[in-house]
């Protein structure tokens, strides 16, 4: 689906400035701030985020800039294809900010390239927590539980998103196979060809040698 090829590609808008409060509080944490910028300019994200870091441990109000930085730092590793340092650098951003729904989407992400179904669910459950109208959370919920064979689960998601965005046309054709699948008559178990053998039984020994001829 089209958001999803947008979500992997992990592009946002990295925006430091609103917390940047120069020649006020710790000049310190001021100084280290304005390196993080000058690296994050440059995409050093590594010297980003240690200078954003000191920074935050300095003055708190610098972390926004952290966890935007750790956030840059986690898309470059998705484009890499280096999902577990995605996910660590999303986990340490959740830690500045908790409560941003966004993040806890695209460490799921990573999760789901990693076929780590479970915590991929977690962390769309925890952003529907934040943002329980947005449709797109629960669109891909869906298809998570439709990888795992929950289709019950799966469909009460895409009723969820009709009920948001009535003309969401991926739900309406994923509503349709849904309900197929959890109408269509069970598949009888496949019966042997013959009967199963008996491993406890040996079969007879086949005699091989010539008997001996009497003079």
């Amino acid at each position: 689906m089209h958001y999803m090829k947008l979500l992997g590609l992990g592009m946002m808008v990295f925006t430091i400035g609103a917390t940047v409060l120069f020649g006020q509080g710790n000049q310190e944490a001021a100084n280290l701030t304005r390196e993080g910028i000058e690296a994050s300019k440059a995409k050093d994200w590594d010297k980003a985020i240690a200078a954003f870091k000191r920074a935050a441990q300095l003055d708190e109000k610098y972390a926004p800039n952290l966890a935007s930085a750790l956030q840059q730092r986690a898309t470059v590793y998705v484009s890499q294809g280096k999902f577990q340092e995605a996910i660590t650098d999303y986990s340490e951003a959740l830690k500045v900010k908790a409560k941003d729904p966004d993040i806890f989407e695209r460490r799921a992400y990573a999760e789901m390239q990693l076929k780590n179904y479970d915590r991929a669910l977690h962390d769309y459950g925890e952003a529907i927590k934040l943002s329980p109208e947005e449709p797109k959370y629960y669109q891909v919920r869906a298809l998570i539980y439709q990888t795992k064979g929950d289709f019950k689960a799966a469909l009460a998601d895409v009723d969820k998103i009709l009920t948001l965005d009535p003309n969401n046309q991926d739900a309406q054709q994923r509503k349709k196979f849904l309900e197929a699948k959890l109408h269509a008559p069970p598949t009888p178990p496949p019966t042997p060809s013959g009967p199963i053998p008996n491993p406890n039984v040996r079969p007879p020994v086949t005699a091989t040698g010539t008997p001996a001829t009497k003079p």
